[in-house]
């Protein structure tokens, strides 16, 4: 399956795991509820790990363990609810996850813009339009008036100091 990742479409190397599913060696993500039971088993096989949330999980209870992922997926569970919006801000500037933050589900073209701003920088999009129309969502604005994970700054802030 092909994602968008860093402002590129790549090939995905994720695997994502069922609860049936036995763990193989490489890059596999499982759900929340998984973790919290096999966390040990998870982090003691041969490659690397993730973690499927949704907005009703508690991300405070995963907090201690993001030194240990390299993926979270923030599965939308419909394009109106934002839950997963503050997680991503949330995993960037509270908890200081510098890993991939991923959104998959239910989520409209229009939304990837924002969604980068506030940390997510993976797509795993499933809605009709090509992956390249996609990707030029995150040029649609090329001026910020708000801070946000992406930018800092605001922008009569960056006038004022040239």
């Amino acid at each position: 399956m092909r994602i968008i990742k860093d402002r590129a479409i790549i090939e995905d190397a994720w695997r994502h795991l069922t609860d049936e599913e036995i763990p193989s060696n490489g890059k596999v993500s499982v759900p929340f509820a998984r973790w919290q039971v096999e966390r040990d088993v998870l982090t003691g096989r041969d490659g690397e790990i993730g973690v499927r949330l949704s907005g009703v999980e508690p991300l405070d209870e995963l907090a201690a363990d993001l030194g240990q992922l390299q993926l979270i997926v923030l599965e939308f569970p419909k394009f109106t609810d934002g839950r997963c919006f503050s997680y991503a801000r949330l995993l960037r500037e509270r908890y200081g996850f510098a890993g991939e933050i991923r959104a998959s589900g239910d989520f409209l073209a229009d939304q990837i813009y924002y969604m980068a701003r506030v940390g997510i920088n993976a797509f795993e999009y499933q809605g009709p339009e090509p992956l390249e129309q996609i990707l030029r969502q995150l040029e649609i604005f090329s001026v910020r008036y708000q801070p946000a994970v992406d930018d800092q700054g605001l922008l009569f802030s960056r006038r004022y100091n040239r």
